[in-house]
């Protein structure tokens, strides 16, 4: 029995036929998407130096022997290296998925390969997986810093 999806009434038996318009306008998204790609690239390396920056200024200031400052400096460069390192793998993997999107669909429509256009877009669907995981989480957070708000608000009122 063959199951009908709404948006599958557009679509022939034969397959998606890809005109000259659309490859023109995939071809564009894959120039533009290597470009934003290795852009956040550069910025993911600012991001790695900073944080080495920061490991290694800390790591003088704890040698300076200053007592509790030491200390202290040593917590902030901690916390910081984990701050700098999920912003560097919160941004490393979509951008990743990106650039293997833009490379693989321009090849595969200079050489008419399904396999590769299949793989651009396994890429692409990982692009926005990813951010709408990641959209979907600080939604989360953000309820429930709202329910906590509510809640020490309500009780701040009876104190």
């Amino acid at each position: 029995m063959e199951t009908s999806y709404p948006l599958d009434d557009n679509f022939t038996t034969n397959g998606v036929n890809i005109t000259e318009e659309i490859k023109s306008y995939l071809y564009e998204t894959a120039k533009w998407g290597k470009f934003l790609s290795i852009v956040a690239f550069v910025f993911i390396a600012l991001i790695v130096v900073f944080m080495l920056i920061m490991v290694f200024a800390g790591g003088a200031a704890m040698m300076s022997g200053l007592g509790e400052a030491s200390a202290m400096a040593g917590m902030g460069v901690g916390f910081m290296v984990v701050i700098y390192g999920l912003m560097i793998a919160m941004y490393f993997f979509p951008t990743l998925y990106l650039y293997r999107f833009s490379t693989k669909m321009k090849l595969a429509l200079d050489s008419n390969d399904q396999q590769t256009l299949s793989e651009s877009f396994m890429n692409m669907k990982s692009v926005f997986k990813f951010w709408g995981i990641f959209t979907a989480i600080i939604i989360g957070f953000y309820v429930v810093a709202f329910v906590i708000s509510l809640l020490f608000g309500g009780m701040a009122m009876f104190m």
